[in-house]
């Protein structure tokens, strides 16, 4: 897929889960989704649809991105703004925010696709 695409799609998981938009959220998810976080893994979409829609610590969250990089394969990665080569993962930089705006967290997450959908995310915090 290529870095448009890919970066639509990446944007679209966080607006979908600051929005509360479940269905959104799972028709960017591949079936066999995994998401690798610091406290915990959740396989499986239907899995992590049910931790966002009810398990989260938070609710009030957004997630305002500083960054967006690709990674090609076999390549370091570089900012998205290039021109439009095939990508194998995507790289968001942003912060974890409450209800008052207030920093909770910084995070990376990084997003691997299959088909156009997000099969695995991997966060990682400060």
């Amino acid at each position: 897929m290529m870095r448009p695409a890919l970066l639509r799609r990446t944007r679209a998981y966080y607006d979908a889960i600051d929005g509360d938009d479940y269905d959104q959220l799972a028709s960017l998810l591949t079936p066999s989704f995994v998401h690798d976080r610091p406290d915990r893994t959740i396989d499986g979409r239907d899995q992590f649809v049910q931790f966002m829609r009810e398990g989260r610590p938070q609710m009030d969250t957004t997630h305002p991105l500083d960054g967006l990089y690709c990674r090609q394969k076999d390549s370091a990665a570089e900012s998205i703004d290039g021109d439009d080569t095939a990508t194998a993962e995507v790289i968001a930089r942003g912060r974890l925010l409450d209800a008052d705006g207030e920093r909770i967290v910084g995070f990376v997450d990084v997003f691997t696709f299959a088909g156009g959908d997000i099969e695995r995310i991997e966060t990682y915090t400060r």
